[in-house]
């Protein structure tokens, strides 16, 4: 069987919605891996939301092209929880949530403690920022 049929058997078998490329590096190289990921991109099977970090697509009924299957905030949470990365709501979720605030919070903001990210998250145009609790504590 084909590299690329026991990738793509792997990726329809999965629950989530996050793929990591780790996930196929006992299937063959790091280069076979990339070549066959970067054909699912372009064949429409995956997005790219990182580095080293897809979600499964689907095609948008509107445009024809195709789009994550989950939204930003469903695909970074997976994805942190995969990196074995712990995040929390940002202090304005939390004071939303807890209803100190009736603003609703626009975009998608974690609290990554103390803890320093720089790894860009980006679906469509939707970009993850992050805060840190020191950062947050000073405020």
């Amino acid at each position: 069987m084909k590299l690329e049929d026991r990738m793509t058997r792997s990726i329809k078998l999965r629950t989530s919605i996050v793929v990591l490329r780790s996930d196929f590096t006992s299937m063959g190289s790091d280069s076979q891996v990339g070549r066959v990921l970067a054909r699912f991109v372009e064949n429409g099977i995956l997005v790219r939301v990182s580095k080293g970090a897809f979600a499964k697509a689907r095609i948008n009924q509107y445009t024809g092209k195709p789009t994550p299957a989950g939204t930003l905030e469903m695909i970074a949470a997976e994805l942190f929880r995969k990196l074995k990365i712990s995040i929390a709501p940002s202090t304005l979720v939390a004071e939303y949530n807890s209803g100190k605030s009736t603003q609703i919070p626009m975009g998608t903001v974690v609290n990554t403690g103390n803890r320093r990210i720089s790894r860009k998250v980006i679906v469509g145009n939707n970009t993850v920022v992050y805060e840190n609790s020191s950062r947050a504590a000073a405020v």
